[in-house]
C-alpha cells in the first residue's frame, strides 16, 4: 500500500530523529480508472469506474487495460450522434451507454487477452506547454508523490532534528479507510504529517471563487485550514512561506478534505496533519494541468517546514 524510502537525519543507523518526532511526507499514486465487470459475445468489454468519473469525458478516448499477459488497448465507443434521436442528444451519457473496442471479433479472442476484474487506465502522454506546465493524466496525484520524494531530497541535503519520511500511498481515490496513507502513519509511528494532493484551480472558466477559493495555476501551493488540519502545522507551513517569500494562497475545508489527510489525522493516537496542495486544471481528466513552478515552491516550502521542527515542537492546538 505504500512505497517509501528514509534518511537518516543523525548519523545513519537508519532510526534518524531520535531527538525530534517523526514526519511523514505522503502523496497518492494510484489514479483513477476503470474496471472490466463483462465481455459479451461479440467481444466488447463493459466496466465500470474505479473512482470519480464524468462519463463525458470516457467517450471516444482510447484504454490501456493492464491485462495478465500485458498491455490491451482499446477504444471507449458510444452510440455515434448521426443515429441519435433528438431527445438522446440531450441527454449525458453514463457509464452503462459505454463498452470499449479492443478490436477482436469475438469473446473467445478477448477472454484470452483480459478477463473480468482487469483494471484500465487512459492511454495518453505527457506533453509540455508554456510557462512551466504540463498536461497529463494521473497528475491527481503523481505530482503529490514527486513533490514529497523531492521534498524528503532537499531536506536529506540539510536536514534538521526531526525523521522524515516519503510515502506513496495508494487507494486514496477509492476513499478506503484512508487506504494506504493510514497504514503509512501507523507504520513509521508519525507524530506529524503532510498530504500533497492537487486542488482546483479557479483561473479558468466556469469556476466560482466563492465557493472553492481563488487558487491559480503558478501561483504557488495550497494550504488548507479546517476541520482535519491543524492549526500548528498549517502555522508552521504559512509562517516558513512568508519567510521564503513564496506566495500560496489557502483553501478552508469544513469538513473532509477528500485526501490522505483525512485518513492520517486519525492514525494512531493522532496525528498533527496538514494539507499542501497543488492547483490543477481539469480534475479527474486525461489532460489535468499544472505548473512545475508549484511543484518546486511546495517542495521547498515542505523541506524548510520540517527543518523548524524539533524535540520541543508542541503540536497542541491551542
Amino acid at each position: 500500500s505504500m512505497v517509501a524510502r528514509e534518511f537518516p537525519t543523525i548519523e545513519g543507523d537508519g532510526t534518524a530523529g531520535t531527538h525530534g518526532p517523526t514526519i511523514l511526507l505522503a502523496g497518492h499514486i494510484d489514479e483513477i480508472g476503470i474496471i472490466i465487470t463483462h465481455i459479451d459475445d461479440n467481444g466488447y468489454v463493459y466496466f465500470e469506474p474505479i473512482g470519480g468519473w464524468d462519463p463525458q469525458v470516457l467517450v471516444a478516448q482510447r484504454i490501456r487495460f493492464l491485462g495478465r499477459n500485458g498491455d490491451v488497448i482499446g477504444v471507449i465507443g458510444k452510440k455515434p450522434i448521426h443515429l441519435m434521436k433528438p431527445e438522446e442528444r440531450e441527454k449525458a451519457s453514463k457509464i452503462t451507454d459505454l463498452w470499449v473496442d479492443i478490436g477482436v471479433k469475438n469473446k473467445a479472442e478477448a477472454l484470452e487477452l483480459l478477463e473480468v476484474g482487469d483494471p484500465g487506465v487512459i492511454d495518453s502522454r505527457t506533453l509540455d506547454l508554456p510557462n512551466f506546465r504540463i498536461v497529463s493524466r494521473s497528475i491527481d496525484d503523481r505530482i503529490g508523490a514527486f513533490v514529497v520524494l523531492e521534498a524528503l531530497r532537499r531536506y536529506a541535503a540539510n536536514p534538521g532534528a526531526a525523521r522524515v519520511v516519503a510515502a506513496a500511498t495508494a487507494q486514496e481515490e477509492i476513499g478506503y479507510s484512508g487506504g494506504g496513507a493510514r497504514v503509512a502513519a501507523q507504520s513509521v509511528d508519525a507524530t506529524m504529517a503532510i498530504a500533497v494532493d492537487v486542488t482546483f484551480a479557479t483561473d479558468h472558466p466556469g469556476m466560482k471563487k466563492e465557493e472553492v477559493g481563488e487558487h491559480t495555476v503558478g501561483g504557488g501551493p495550497v494550504l488548507t485550514r479546517g476541520s482535519v488540519t491543524s492549526p500548528v502545522v498549517y502555522r508552521l507551513l504559512a509562517d516558513t512561506a512568508k519567510s521564503l517569500e513564496i506566495p500560496y494562497s489557502i483553501h478552508a475545508a469544513g469538513r473532509f478534505t477528500s485526501t490522505d489527510a483525512d485518513a492520517m489525522q486519525l492514525a494512531r493516537t493522532g496525528v498533527a496533519t496538514a494539507l499542501v496542495s497543488i492547483p490543477n486544471r481539469y480534475m479527474h481528466s486525461p489532460n489535468e494541468m499544472v505548473s512545475l513552478e508549484d511543484l518546486d515552491r511546495a517542495a521547498e516550502l515542505i523541506a524548510e517546514s520540517c527543518r523548524r521542527v524539533t524535540a520541543s515542537t508542541d503540536f497542541t492546538a491551542r
